[in-house]
């Protein structure tokens, strides 16, 4: 496998990638859809990195109510808070699609700091961490911007909003189905959908399936 064209190794070289690979610091998972990759109260050793398809991070309290915290794309990074910090997982981490991950085992590599090559990867990881770390701050403040008002239609409108504009266009494709989104938006399914469909009849919105199309300006 050569070096993926990925934040987490930006600037690694050849020869900092061989030596991953010849330590055995790396390792190629394929999930199906709907698999639990890992579990909440999971002690980690490992960072994911979504090399195809899509993971969501979900949050479960002690009565079974699940929240989608986030959704992992292709060439993001999961799970690297917990593995930094010797954390056990608060959330479960689950392959929306069918998915494949490559996994790196950072307690590995951090524990060879004696060898200079281990060092400097350190290094180059941790930075790169850092950056990946601050746009996940982002995509976090989003979803409390999604999460705040009280009305399905204000959190729809927000969300849609900020969908449009990460896409530069009114027609979109969201990575979420319905219940995803309900989720998401910490709203319930059956009144998720019927404010979709209040706001496709006040002419606000087109949809189908997870494809929308802004029709005119989203206010209230």
């Amino acid at each position: 496998m050569q070096i993926p064209s990925l934040p987490l190794f930006a600037n690694i070289n050849e020869n900092e990638w061989n030596y991953l690979r010849e330590h055995n610091m790396l390792k190629l998972s394929s999930y199906a859809k709907n698999n639990i990759i890992f579990h909440m109260d999971e002690l980690i050793d490992e960072i994911g990195i979504v090399i195809s398809g899509i993971v969501t991070i979900e949050s479960i309290d002690l009565w079974g109510n699940k929240s989608i915290l986030s959704n992992i794309a292709c060439g993001h990074v999961f799970a690297e808070t917990y593995c930094f910090c010797r954390e056990p997982l608060q959330v479960e981490v689950i392959s929306a699609s069918n998915t494949e991950i490559l996994f790196l085992n950072i307690s590995r590599l951090f524990t060879q700091s004696d060898n200079n090559i281990a060092k400097t990867l350190s290094q180059k990881i941790t930075g790169n961490m850092l950056t990946i770390s601050m746009h996940k701050n982002l995509i976090l403040s989003n979803r409390i911007f999604c999460t705040s008002p009280k009305t399905v239609r204000s959190r729809l409108l927000i969300f849609l909003s900020n969908e449009s504009r990460r896409a530069g266009r009114s027609d979109f494709t969201i990575h979420y189905d319905r219940q995803q989104l309900a989720d998401y938006l910490n709203v319930d399914r059956t009144a998720l959908s019927k404010e979709l469909s209040k706001m496709r009849d006040d002419g606000l919105i087109s949809f189908k399936k997870n494809q929308f199309s802004i029709k005119s300006p989203l206010h209230e």
